[in-house]
């Protein structure tokens, strides 16, 4: 959602617009998120002294390169560059294919920006390219950050206090993001936009603290989320479509098994629209035909899983005929835009909100929302959750899955979102804090990669391992 921040300052939310602006390939399924992130256990303190032998295509920082952009610049395809605990303040450019840069230690091989450099690391045009097991803070812009490539993973990362996006993927297909964690960001603690299919995986990812847990801005299409945990956001998980960004609309996301709950969170630092979407749990904001199903959804002031319109008053191009959603995002791209008239209603359509557990959302557990649109012509259904409130009322009667949806099956006016008076609340909401002093816990001690040392190299494959979806149930609730 970086790109909306400017054009779409002032926008109405929903109505008047709602924005939101990996892992191992060899990833296996599990039934539950990653919930204990924490450890008891103290950094590693067994990692290779820096003076021990050299090994073809193994790369050591500091031992044979001073700094990881000597080690970067040095390397060719399939290298592998180690990096000993300590700090390194750097902004490091990755051009070169199918790389691996890893850390001995997640928690002690640390990348500061002192918050003047703006990446921690960039992987600009390269494919392939594989970031493990190491942590950044305290950048400008990023923590770590994919652009314009074919396979990218990101495994046992640590994103950390940056000015912009804790894991950042734009404009870049098939990946993995895996036993990773994003806190202290203005928009999220991660972000995948711009690729239909994105052939994309998150999986086993926290993300807390930040305007946003997650954002997406037109992608879609093989893009799974699961066994995740989205908690102490402003907001936690928001899918969004939009013309200011390509490839729209945002399509086909897949939102399984994961536990998000409490993202009321006042004192992060947040973009405008992060304020504006405040208190919900999933948020789909102009998305169409995602699947959202067994999620754990808890304590949100607003919605748990809300689909609701986004307004886009600034509009680079029409409105796609759904004729046009399957187009894949390099086709699209070859598309002259239509400049339309006026301001563009991205409505939420032809969603599956399906066997979530949900409690304690204060304005509706369940809901969908316009700003114009018969809310029966949309087709998103609702089936088989466990909920106490929705908006509008009886909403799993009005919109069951698996049947035409009809203006005759109930009152669609009575309960409804009416989510125009988001606005107010937006007026009211705490302000976005400074995101270099905004308070954050204690930065925890994380999982790190077994047998960093002596892992093999595998650069990251352009195709993500397969989950098995239905294998996944809905979580354990937490505190």
């Amino acid at each position: 959602m970086k790109r909306s921040i400017s054009a779409l300052a002032g926008v109405v939310l929903l109505a008047v617009g709602l924005v939101s602006c990996g892992g191992d390939d060899s990833a296996t399924t599990t039934n539950a998120p990653s919930t204990e992130v924490v450890t008891s256990e103290a950094p590693a303190t067994d990692a290779p002294a820096t003076d021990a032998p050299a090994v073809e295509g193994v790369l050591n920082v500091p031992a044979d390169y001073p700094t990881i952009q000597e080690a970067v610049d040095a390397a060719v395809e399939g290298d592998l560059i180690l990096i000993a605990p300590g700090t390194y303040n750097e902004a490091v450019q990755v051009k070169t294919n199918n790389i691996v840069i890893r850390g001995l230690e997640r928690n002690s091989v640390i990348l500061d920006g002192q918050f003047k450099l703006d990446n921690g690391i960039r992987v600009v045009g390269a494919n392939g390219v594989a970031l493990e097991n190491m942590t950044a803070m305290n950048y400008t812009k990023n923590g770590f950050f994919w652009t314009g490539v074919t396979g990218y993973r990101g495994d046992y990362l640590t994103a950390w206090r940056n000015g912009d996006y804790g894991v950042y993927v734009f404009d870049s297909i098939g990946g993995v993001l895996d036993h990773s964690y994003g806190a202290g960001s203005p928009d999220a603690g991660v972000y995948v936009g711009e690729c239909y299919p994105c052939d994309s995986l998150i999986n086993h990812f926290v993300s807390e603290h930040n305007g946003l847990g997650y954002s997406g801005t037109n992608s879609g299409g093989n893009m799974v989320i699961v066994n995740s945990v989205f908690r102490h956001n402003r907001a936690g998980v928001v899918p969004n479509s939009g013309s200011y960004e390509l490839c729209y609309p945002e399509r086909k996301t897949t939102i399984i098994g994961n536990l998000v709950y409490d993202n009321n969170q006042p004192d992060t630092p947040a973009i405008d629209v992060a304020i504006l979407a405040m208190g919900n749990g999933i948020l789909s904001a102009g998305g169409v035909q995602n699947i959202i199903e067994r999620n754990r959804v808890w304590n949100h002031n607003k919605t748990g899983i809300g689909l609701v319109p986004f307004l886009e008053e600034d509009p680079n191009d029409s409105l796609p005929d759904k004729s046009a959603w399957d187009t894949s995002c390099a086709d699209s791209k070859k598309l002259m835009p239509v400049q339309p008239d006026g301001a563009l209603l991205w409505d939420s359509q032809d969603t599956t909100v399906r066997n979530n557990v949900l409690e304690d959302n204060r304005r509706a557990d369940i809901a969908v929302g316009s700003a114009g649109s018969d809310l029966w012509t949309l087709g998103n259904c609702f089936e088989g959750n466990t909920f106490t409130t929705s908006a509008p009322l009886d909403l799993e009667k009005l919109a069951p899955c698996g049947s035409p949806l009809s203006k005759d099956a109930g009152d669609w006016t009575a309960g409804d979102l009416n989510v125009i008076t988001w606005l107010a609340d937006q007026a009211t909401a705490p302000p976005s804090v400074d995101w270099k002093t905004a308070p954050l816990p204690e930065m925890p001690v994380l999982e790190s990669m077994p047998n960093a040392a002596t892992a093999a190299a595998v650069p990251a494959s352009a195709t993500p391992p397969v989950i098995d979806l239905d294998a996944i149930t809905v979580p354990d609730k937490i505190d």
